[in-house]
């Protein structure tokens, strides 16, 4: 029976492993905020500076969702192109 090579690495199981840990709990809290976005559906009046406009509420919040997603990408690749240097 052949013996694995010294420099070989161990298969780390698929939960453990950092990209994974990672990114579960974006998937989780995503999950949880667009099925909380699309039960809202009853039509609100906003205020934008001057006119008021009529939306459902939900496509008011997958809006704020969008913009927050948006920040939180810039902030990420801004702290990593930081770190690089």
């Amino acid at each position: 029976m052949a013996q694995p090579s010294p420099d070989h690495k161990a298969r780390q199981p698929f939960l453990a492993r950092p990209g994974v840990r990672r990114f579960a709990p974006f998937v989780l809290i995503t999950a949880v905020a667009l099925i909380f976005i699309f039960e809202n559906r009853s039509d609100v009046e906003i205020r934008l500076l001057v006119p008021i406009v009529t939306m459902p509420l939900w496509g008011a919040l997958l809006i704020a969702w969008a913009l927050g997603m948006l920040a939180c990408v810039f902030t990420v690749r801004r702290r990593a192109s930081r770190h690089s240097r």
